[in-house]
């Protein structure tokens, strides 16, 4: 699986978002994609053609959350600045850091092997932890979660042990 780690600036978003948990996830995640998708070209400030799908943990921490537990799920694009957000559609800031960033090619399915690959594999020989900020997936204008064969960019947040 190719991996690397990137130090990126702030990020804006704008999108729409919902609680979830990991349990309405899917089912609601699709709703969200639903609504915003067709909207998403009212933003006049994007920058490329690529949309968010980002978890919002909102600083629990992260080997306390349970399938039960509420989270933020946007479906974003993103911006040059917030200054100009369309009716029924919020902000947000991502904050810069250091990101493990993997290329992911498959199935939503076979997603959760990410998981995997992170926590047992790459995190306890890094060096690094999971940092509290929000975690996302570049989607590809191309995609499509009904496809057999996706390809998108995993960010996951991490900090460096100290």
């Amino acid at each position: 699986m190719k991996h690397s780690i990137i130090t990126v600036k702030d990020m804006y978003v704008i999108g729409m978002k919902m609680s979830v948990n990991f349990q309405t996830m899917h089912i609601e995640m699709a709703k969200l994609a639903r609504t915003f998708m067709p909207r998403r070209h009212e933003i006049i400030n994007r920058i490329g053609t690529h949309a968010f799908s980002i978890q919002d943990y909102k600083q629990q921490h992260f080997k306390a959350i349970t399938p039960e537990s509420l989270f933020d799920k946007w479906v974003a694009v993103e911006v040059t600045d917030l200054n100009t957000v369309p009716r029924g559609m919020e902000s947000l800031t991502l904050k810069g850091g250091d990101y493990l960033v993997i290329d992911y090619k498959g199935t939503v399915a076979d997603f959760p092997k990410i998981w995997q690959f992170i926590f047992k594999e790459w995190l306890p020989s890094s060096g690094y932890v999971i940092d509290d900020r929000p975690h996302f997936e570049k989607l590809p204008e191309t995609y499509n979660p009904q496809s057999q064969i996706n390809e998108e960019t995993v960010w996951i947040p991490v900090r460096k042990v100290s």
